[in-house]
């Protein structure tokens, strides 16, 4: 059971980073473009070069979408991880100690899952996985790729 549960480890990771990265874009999408009710609710953004809103709205929309589709997926997660971590701690932490209490849930999620894309990768299905084996056709040594276990 182990073993083929570890077979479809990269494929499963794969899902979870296009998941993450699809409603972590999806933030950055409504405030800057106004889609999903718009950062207020009737479609309205933020206001551009704003500290924090807009660049976070940045982070997330860019991050967000270079997770989602696998490319640059470590550097965009670390970069997104750290947005949020800063959210958490700066906007939602001062109102109360607990996520739950302070409405930080979201940003915490993010900050752990983009974490853990930092350290896992990719997984299958993302263009780094393409660039990866163009390169190895192209007579460069493929790095050594074993699923993660406990």
């Amino acid at each position: 059971m182990t073993e083929r549960l570890n077979s479809a480890q990269p494929y499963a990771l794969g899902m979870f980073r296009i998941v993450i990265g699809l409603l972590f874009a999806c933030h950055g999408a409504r405030d800057l473009l106004g889609l999903f009710g718009g950062a207020d609710g009737s479609g309205g953004t933020v206001e551009t070069g704003t500290w924090p809103g807009w660049y976070a709205a940045l982070i997330e929309l860019v991050g967000g979408t270079l997770v989602m589709l696998g490319l640059g997926t470590r550097a965009a997660a670390f970069i997104s991880s750290g947005a949020m971590a800063y959210a958490y701690f700066k906007v939602h932490q001062p109102d109360a100690l607990w996520p739950i209490e302070n409405r930080g849930e979201a940003a915490a999620m993010y900050c752990w899952a983009m974490l853990l894309l930092v350290f896992t990768g990719s997984g299958a299905l993302g263009l780094d996985r393409l660039a990866t084996k163009r390169s190895s056709a192209n007579g460069e040594r493929e790095a050594e790729r074993t699923p993660v276990t406990a």
